[in-house]
């Protein structure tokens, strides 16, 4: 009888464990199809957004910056798309948002100074040292910059993710592509963006402030 309660306790966990399992995949699924399906119309081209209306901001998403302080190659086309959609008069200012807690690697710094050598005037970046991640650096650009219709630069991978979180905090959005070409660890970081959909647009839905998360 012992024997048979034991193996009726493991049988109990194992269900429950495929069961939490089960709807872990379909949580994870379903807000990644939300998330792709309804972003995906608001994704253009550089050309493509220069023939729309103007918005507020350009708002640029970090990426790694080498130990030179040089952007690494995935930031550099983000900042020249950017600088690009800028000289076309699409919006007067350009957000570059990223991880600006340490006097190394500091990405708005590197931002900042890679733009300038482009021809963008000083004065026309704002830098967010508190941007760490994608739904921080949107929340920001709306609640602490004020933003309320923005043009997000970053790779097609990840522009579902910023865009869904943009407008689930009120911004008319439009997300750029600056893919020019594959990148090292390309694979790796739309894996990661799996899991990143999901809690960024729990984080969005409920509008959670990021200096308490």
């Amino acid at each position: 009888m012992a024997r048979s309660n034991i193996g009726s306790f493991f049988a109990f966990c194992a269900k429950a464990v495929c069961a939490c399992l089960l709807g872990a995949v379909l949580v994870i699924g379903g807000t990644n199809a939300y998330v792709v399906t309804s972003a995906t119309p608001s994704i253009t081209s550089a050309e493509q957004a220069r023939l729309q209306e103007t918005r507020d901001a350009i708002v640029v998403l970090g990426a790694s910056v080498f130990t030179d302080g040089t952007p690494s190659d995935i930031l550099r086309d983000r900042l020249e798309t950017a600088a690009g959609l800028y000289a076309s008069g699409i919006a007067p200012t350009i957000i570059v948002s990223g991880d600006g807690s340490t006097v190394y690697n500091n990405e708005p710094e590197a931002m900042k100074n890679y733009l300038v050598n482009l021809g963008i005037p000083e004065s026309a970046i704002v830098r967010d040292n508190s941007g760490l991640s994608t739904y921080e650096s949107m929340y920001r650009a709306r609640y602490v910059y004020g933003v309320q219709s923005v043009a997000v630069v970053t790779q097609n991978y990840h522009l579902p993710r910023a865009i869904a979180s943009a407008r689930l905090l009120g911004c008319s959005v439009v997300g750029v592509g600056a893919d020019r070409g594959t990148y090292e660890d390309q694979m790796s970081y739309e894996i990661r963006e799996i899991p990143a959909r999901t809690k960024d647009l729990v984080q969005a839905a409920l509008h959670m402030d990021p200096s308490r998360l």
